[in-house]
């Protein structure tokens, strides 16, 4: 009896704020700073937490911090067993360090190589690093398992109270910082500490504040739990936003976030790689996927925040500098400027020199041309990507394909292709 009503008790106010003291010799008080071009854009007041600036990079420290510093010195020699994708790795490999625990770290293989080397650059040598897997989720099952073979604590990334508590503490600083009312806070969600933390707090000392979570659209798992109005697991996710790509969000979390958020926006993988390539060429910000999702829920709520007061949280900056060509092109894709067809060229002489001059626009550049069978070249299919200045040029170009003849596939609008060819 005693367990069940552990595991029911929520995160109070007195939990964050007695969290707040435990973490601030040790985490950073990290800036809420104006943004005019953004203010402007939404025509409102805009604000940044920016949590890119913590000594980590994200977040993630302050919820680690609070859990291990609760272990009992026993515990603590005993050692630490976590799963993380890559932040929650550098908040509990950084509290190792501090507190001189043995860290356990299984991180999926596809976590960019940045955020492992920043996990060994933290912890050192009181960390290990697994690779295992290919989701957040595969590292979790590898992590429990070694925290019961070995009898380490096993640090939960977001569906733990004291994690919970530490991550809430964003919020305190937000309203210690804040002279105005604060009409809106957007906060990413993956497996929902953070908007559980953030939310518990704001909603008991601003209950006016709406708060909106923002998840990637193809791991929107805390979304499909509000949906089906009990705690569900996604049967496959899309690994790109890493940091909040996760099938199973917390039950603890879960049960916070139904209480304490007034809507969820699910934002499309492109849209989010839009926004994080304008945090950096107009704000010169350096978020990585998941610290811009909370920005890029922003257009679903652009009539509503109107002359509003608005916070968005920047959750992290821990990007690999080589996905920025993966991400400037999945932001092309979905802004409509970049196109991939398999084009079949007319059997014809000068058939490819007719595509060039009479079929691509004038603004129109091939950014990719190659044939797809190695033998009969001149008149084989041939993979076309092609760049547009403005998507409204899109129309025309499709008739001028049609109207000179040119076969073709639109390569975007065939998911297996496109994964198989691009």
């Amino acid at each position: 009896m005693e367990q069940v009503q552990q595991k029911q008790r929520t995160v109070l106010v007195e939990d964050i704020m007695i969290a707040n003291q435990r973490i601030k010799d040790v985490v950073l008080h990290t800036p809420l700073q104006y943004n005019p071009l953004l203010s402007a854009q939404y025509d409102c007041k805009l604000y940044l937490k920016r949590e890119d600036l913590q000594v980590v990079r994200s977040f993630k420290i302050r919820g680690a911090y609070n859990r291990i510093k609760k272990l009992s010195p026993q515990e603590l020699a005993n050692g630490i067993a976590c799963a993380s994708a890559g932040n929650h790795a550098q908040g509990v490999a950084y509290s190792c360090h501090l507190l001189q625990s043995n860290g356990k770290i299984f991180m999926p293989t596809t976590t960019p190589k940045q955020k492992v080397s920043q996990v060994k650059f933290f912890g050192g040598e009181h960390v290990e690093v697994v690779l295992t897997g290919d989701t957040f989720d595969d590292a979790y099952e590898q992590a429990i398992a070694s925290s019961r073979e070995e009898n380490r604590t096993f640090i939960h990334p977001y569906d733990n109270e004291d994690v919970i508590a530490g991550q809430g503490t964003v919020a305190v600083e937000i309203l210690n910082d804040c002279d105005d009312n604060i009409d809106y806070m957007f906060v990413p969600i993956g497996g929902g500490g953070l908007a559980a933390g953030m939310g518990t707090f704001m909603k008991s000392v601003s209950p006016q504040t709406k708060v909106i979570g923002a998840e990637p659209a193809g791991a929107a798992a805390m979304n499909e739990c509000m949906l089906k109005g009990k705690h569900v697991c996604l049967d496959r996710i899309d690994p790109f936003v890493d940091g909040a790509a996760v099938k199973n969000v917390g039950e603890i979390t879960y049960e916070i976030c139904q209480q304490i958020l007034d809507d969820i926006v699910v934002v499309p993988e492109g849209k989010v790689c839009s926004t994080l390539l304008s945090l950096y060429n107009k704000n010169a910000i350096v978020a990585e996927p998941t610290g811009s999702l909370a920005l890029a829920a922003l257009d679903e709520y652009a009539g509503e925040i109107k002359g509003k007061t608005v916070v968005c949280v920047v959750s992290g900056g821990n990007n690999d500098i080589g996905r920025m060509q993966e991400i400037k092109e999945r932001s092309m894709i979905y802004e409509g400027l970049q196109h991939y067809f398999i084009v079949h060229f007319p059997q014809r002489a000068g058939a490819l020199r007719e595509f060039l001059d009479e079929v691509l626009g004038p603004d129109d550049d091939i950014n990719r041309f190659e044939y797809t069978k190695k033998n009969n070249k001149e008149s084989g299919p041939a993979l076309v990507g092609i760049e547009l200045k403005h998507k409204e040029d899109y129309p025309e170009l499709i008739e001028r394909m049609n109207r000179k003849g040119f076969a073709y596939q639109n390569v975007n609008q065939d998911k297996t292709l496109f994964q198989l060819l691009v």
